[in-house]
């Protein structure tokens, strides 16, 4: 942990970790902070001791205290004061030329404006003014030198871009896993700041934890933050003893009515543990009931929007289980849910990123080491009148841009027809333009859709249809080659069509570019995609409107103002302007994490139908993610420079917006990323798993693959529900009960080598399992 946010408790300095870049920012941002820092910048230097103080350079003593602390953290902090205003700038280049040398961590301007602070990767095995030193010489510019202590606080900004210069992820690193419990009783007592939730850092754990940290795939922390969130807040002092009791009574429910498994995983608001252990005893001891409020809060959590029952405001709701706001979205996302509703969040989600990824159509992403455009083919299914219609006019609002040049292009090819018509019998016929039209009605043939696909100069067409049922009565026919059309374009593939007749419709495409976005009902999605062995399934990015049969009728209905459609239409213009290869290793290496956690669940339950899912969903959620940090950079051009200065800032500096994508890996738009994995396997076992168990398992298939169709996570497995010792006979009999009758002996054995070759399991002397702890 690098990050300390310093305040006073009983007239002691103290500090408490900073665990996330929301967390830090929202410090910055908080109270009077802009208002302060104006003045101090104005000149009332008095001011300047109210502003947010960090420390980066040590952890607290073992009483939460700063002063005398000796123990350094893994950054050093410096301070470049009084630096020329003609010094200025030229700094600040050289500073984030040498990031990567330097280590560099975060950079901001003083508070006075008039030089910086920098936190960089402490070098272990130089002293702390060493490291000052070292860091004074690499940037030729010297260091405040009555700033050289590890105990040094800095007096911060705010989170502008003017102001903070660059934060990288890694400064909220835990590495000393000491600092949790001892600023544990400091949490939710720092005047001023608003409580957070409670999260891993804030549950006085103690080290090698033995129960899961997660009940179905939601953390209990989230699902901790939940509970208060709906019985009226964290606790107070005075309540939270009475408060902490019904927490755990209802709790209980999911862990198994364990007192053990309850003490690591609640929080204890300053509490003992002695006295904490006396809580969970008493809730324990009630009789053994089931809670309606855990069965509530798990099933909101686990569906694919939560929301919230109570408030249907769009601040408060969060897109699944995450953390992640709405609020906070980048600018043309934000706009699109605002439209739609935030019912609606992941299916216009969904739709729009195929547009995103069409108007990028320069950016190449580099995903496992595949260089590809953000080719996207996107289903929003759902029942009739389930507000799929609300999606179109956000659509248009993305492509109205491309679809004015369109018309242009159509009106060209309606004056060549009346020429035609004109010349029908003379020698000289006009000749037919090739005209780059790139948004596609699929209500077409396939050779004048090919036709179509090879004249957009190299650049995606786009195609939606808000009643998927045209594809299926046009294409019915000729639906393997629609299939085959989109399965090429979602790979970028050379498309190839041929025909013997001189007149009839011939096309080469070096690479298909054609991303395409379809609404219908469920029934119509089955109409589309029949075939589930062949790959177009899984090319296929899913969203799925809830259920509001019973929903009372909206007493405003959300409508996409021209507001909001200039905010969608100014991001849109500026997607075009960027060209070239990029390389997003934040955003790699999270779905790296992503694809190994659901390797570990699906071989616990021998699910190789999720299993094999989760390669396409893990390409396709990083594209979708990339088009949410494109619009990322797009806003934040946009708020420095203006439309027209966004736009110029790209022209002048072709490679500017590739540098704006790597800092656009934040936090929150990496937790998108898991939000949009996690829908997009749901939805497609949701719809799928039954029709491609039994095409996989039909006789016209190698292979066998049984299972119910349902959701299981790595609480509810076949390895979960096994005791620590079991013998294969038990593994066959939890298999088959969860599985069916089609379990055989060899795919239970199998099952149990895949485990012992992961670890998860070993052989014992007299023939029998266990599991690894």
């Amino acid at each position: 942990m690098s990050v300390h946010y310093i305040y006073y408790a009983d007239g002691v300095k103290k500090m408490r970790p900073i665990c996330s870049r929301e967390e830090y920012l929202k410090l910055r941002n908080g109270g009077e902070q802009a208002a302060i820092l104006k003045a101090v910048r104005s000149g009332d230097e008095s001011r300047k001791r109210n502003l947010v103080q960090f420390n980066y350079s040590c952890l607290p003593n073992d009483d939460g205290t700063l002063r005398g602390s000796k123990r350094m953290s893994t950054t050093v902090a410096m301070d470049i004061d009084h630096v020329p205003a003609e010094e200025m700038q030229p700094l600040q280049e050289r500073i984030l030329k040498l990031k990567e040398e330097l280590g560099l961590k975060m950079l901001e301007k003083s508070a006075r404006g008039k030089g910086y602070h920098l936190v960089f990767a402490r070098r272990q095995e130089l002293s702390q003014e060493e490291n000052l030193l070292w860091a004074s010489e690499l940037l030729g510019t010297k260091y405040d030198d009555g700033a050289k202590d590890i105990t040094r606080v800095f007096y911060t900004t705010t989170a502008d871009e003017e102001n903070l210069l660059f934060l990288d992820d890694r400064i909220f690193e835990i590495k000393e896993c000491e600092t949790i419990e001892n600023t544990e009783s400091a949490r939710g007592q720092v005047p001023g700041i608003n409580k957070q939730a409670p999260t891993s850092d804030a549950r006085n754990l103690s080290p090698g934890r033995i129960f899961p940290t997660d009940f179905k795939g939601v953390p209990y922390a989230t699902i901790i933050a939940e509970y208060w969130r709906r019985t009226g807040g964290e606790p107070n002092t005075g309540e939270r003893n009475k408060r902490l009791h019904k927490l755990a009574a209802n709790l209980r429910a999911i862990c198994d009515d364990s007192e053990e498994w309850l003490l690591e995983i609640m929080p204890r608001y300053g509490l003992s543990l002695q006295e904490m252990k006396g809580i969970i005893h008493s809730a324990c001891k009630e009789p053994t009931k089931g809670s309606r409020a855990m069965d509530e809060i798990v099933g909101a959590l686990t569906s694919p929007i939560a929301i919230d029952n109570e408030d249907d405001s769009a601040d408060d709701l969060s897109i699944l289980n995450s953390k992640i706001s709405i609020k906070k979205l980048p600018q043309g996302i934000k706009d699109s849910i605002d439209a739609v509703g935030p019912r609606l969040a992941m299916p216009v989600i969904t739709a729009i990123c195929p547009c995103i990824g069409a108007l990028a159509t320069g950016v190449v992403l580099d995903v496992h080491g595949r260089k590809k455009g953000l080719n996207l083919i996107s289903y929003i299914a759902g029942d009739f009148a389930s507000g799929k219609g609300d999606i179109d006019p956000v659509v248009d609002a993305w492509m109205s841009e491309v679809q004015a040049l369109d018309k242009m292009y159509q009106m060209q090819e309606d004056e060549w027809r009346a020429k035609k018509r004109a010349a029908k019998n003379k020698k000289e016929q006009p000749e037919e333009p090739k005209l780059p039209v790139r948004c596609l009605t699929l209500n077409n043939t396939v050779a004048n859709l090919a036709e179509r696909l090879g004249n957009t100069e190299g650049k995606h067409a786009f195609s939606f249809t808000p009643e998927a049922d045209t594809v299926a009565q046009k294409w019915k026919s000729s639906m393997s080659d629609f299939s085959v059309m989109l399965r090429q374009s979602y790979d970028g593939t050379r498309y190839d069509r041929e025909a013997r007749s001189a007149d009839a419709v011939n096309v080469h495409i070096e690479r298909l570019l054609w991303n395409v976005t379809m609404c219908g009902t469920p029934d119509a999605l089955y109409r589309v995609v029949n075939n589930y062995t062949d790959g177009f399934q899984s090319r296929i990015a899913i969203g799925r409107t809830p259920d509001n049969t019973f929903a009372k009728l909206e007493d405003k209905p959300f409508v996409l103002t021209s507001r909001q459609t200039e905010r969608i239409q100014q991001i849109a213009h500026l997607l075009p302007l960027m060209q070239g290869e990029v390389v997003l290793p934040k955003l790699e290496a999270r779905g790296r994490e992503w694809v190994e956690r659901i390797r570990i669940e699906t071989m616990m339950n021998d699910d190789k139908v999720r299993a094999r899912q989760r390669f396409r969903v893990c390409v396709t959620a990083q594209r979708m993610t990339c088009c949410l940090m494109l619009c990322k950079v797009c806003e934040g051009l946009i708020q420095k420079h203006g439309l027209n200065g966004a736009e110029a800032q790209l022209k002048q500096y072709p490679s500017l917006w590739k540098e704006l994508l790597l800092k656009a890996q934040t936090q929150q738009l990496l937790e998108a990323y898991d939000v949009i994995a996690d829908a997009l396997l749901e939805n497609a076992l949701y719809f799928f798993r039954d029709r491609i168990e039994n095409a996989f398992a039909s006789r016209d298939y190698a292979g066998h693959i049984s299972g119910e169709r349902s959701k299981r996570g790595r609480n509810d497995s076949i390895f979960a529900r096994l005791d620590v010792q079991f013998t294969f006979e038990q593994a066959m009999q939890f298999s088959v009960a969860m599985k069916g009758a089609g379990v055989t002996h060899n795919s239970v054995r199998q099952m149990l080598k895949n485990w012992r070759k992961q670890g998860l399991v070993v052989l014992t002397d007299d023939g029998n399992y266990r599991k690894m702890s």
